[in-house]
């Protein structure tokens, strides 16, 4: 009998008291100040019903889990609206000729389809449609009325407040479906991590043989698989972190460095990539050999040397629209990583992003070295021939 419990039990939670009471919260202030704004919204109408009882069951599901698919705009709104309908249509149609109970298990039966078809899956619908048919008269008598007017604002008014909250507190809502990373060089290739691991393809197989509702989104669900592969790549590769295999003494660019300057240290240096820094030792941008072609249009092969000494050579005018130094021209939006960050992290940002050197920062947001493909590869290599001789 003990081991039967213990099967029967839940595992450990997962979500710390800080997320336990920013979800609480979140169901106190939507719910009252919800109900607040129906009444205020709903007071010139003839209907005396601001809020339904399972607007509590939404709550919960838009403040403690924001993330989930029963819990997005579309799937609140018209899961309650639709399942409002269902149960009005019933008590007009079959009222009189079924027994109350029957009544209501057809109305939870058949909202639950309609919100099936309608792809708007939403477990507080099942409540709403048996409210319309034992709420008592005065929710017979309103009818369509309280399905388009107390249940339509009910829902969207939650709906907004959870935009606002949980966007507030730091939690991404609506859960909209990611793009994913688009092959950076226009083939019908995939992205080499996609190659190596698991293909979206293979989840979604696996799903539909699943053949369950599942609480969770597809892409969260691909997200927590790539993760979790990440962390195996920690473990197997040990903690090798950029700040072991990063090039420290490295030349960097300032924002008012001329582009003609930076040309030849780059040149001079064999370099693909400069960071750009400011006085503070921070990063601000990065400027690659890409860059120098783009805004200098090297782009034709012809008359490229031509184009490119036009390019570097300096106006001698105080006011031109043509790019004089280096931040003019530089990327500024610069992707970074610390240098505690695990080797295993790089793979993604340089596999499937197409950066090939990423700065490298400190403690104090300083810039501390740069971590190029290269020295990824070696390290991967290193680790795994130590594997081998093991």
């Amino acid at each position: 009998m003990r081991a039967l419990l213990q099967r029967w039990l839940p595992g450990p939670a997962t979500t710390n008291l800080s997320e336990q009471l920013r979800s609480a919260a979140g169901i106190l202030l939507g719910l009252f100040i919800g109900a607040l704004l129906c009444q205020q919204l709903l007071a010139a109408s003839q209907l005396h019903i601001s809020l339904i009882a399972p607007m509590g069951a939404t709550a919960v599901l838009l403040f403690a889990l924001p993330a989930s698919p029963l819990a997005q705009p579309w799937a609140v709104i018209g899961g309650n609206v639709v399942s409002a309908l269902v149960g009005v249509a019933c008590v007009h149609w079959l009222g009189n000729s079924l027994n109350p109970a029957l009544l209501g298990a057809l109305a939870a039966a058949l909202a639950l389809g309609a919100m099936f078809a309608l792809r708007c899956l939403h477990p507080p619908g099942g409540a709403v449609a048996l409210i319309t048919v034992i709420g008592g008269p005065a929710v017979q008598t309103a009818g369509y009325q309280f399905a388009m007017l107390t249940v339509l604002a009910n829902s969207a008014m939650m709906v907004l407040l959870a935009i606002l909250y949980n966007n507030l507190t730091g939690r991404r809502y609506p859960h909209t479906q990611q793009a994913h990373i688009a092959n950076l060089h226009a083939t019908r290739d995939e992205v080499p991590t996609v190659r190596l691991g698991f293909k979206p393809d293979d989840l979604d197989a696996v799903l539909k043989q699943y053949n369950q509702v599942l609480d969770i989104s597809r892409d969260d669900l691909h997200a927590l698989f790539m993760q979790t592969e990440q962390r195996a790549y920690q473990r197997r590769f040990g903690m090798l972190t950029c700040g072991d295999i990063m090039s420290r003494d490295i030349v960097s660019a300032e924002f008012g460095s001329c582009l003609e300057d930076a040309w030849r240290v780059m040149r001079e240096h064999r370099l693909a990539a400069l960071p750009v820094l400011n006085r503070a030792d921070r990063v601000i941008g990065i400027i690659t050999l890409a860059d120098f072609l783009e805004y200098g249009g090297l782009n034709d092969i012809h008359g490229l040397n031509h184009q490119l000494k036009k390019f570097l050579r300096k106006s001698g005018i105080t006011h031109t629209e043509k790019a004089e130094v280096v931040g003019q021209i530089m990327c500024k939006q610069a992707t970074t990583v610390h240098i505690d960050t695990p080797i295993a992290d790089l793979v993604p940002l340089m596999a499937d992003s197409g950066l090939h050197h990423i700065p490298v920062i400190d403690h104090e947001q300083r810039f501390a070295g740069m971590v190029a493909q290269s020295d990824l590869i070696a390290a991967l290599y290193e680790r795994r021939l130590a594997e081998a001789v093991a």
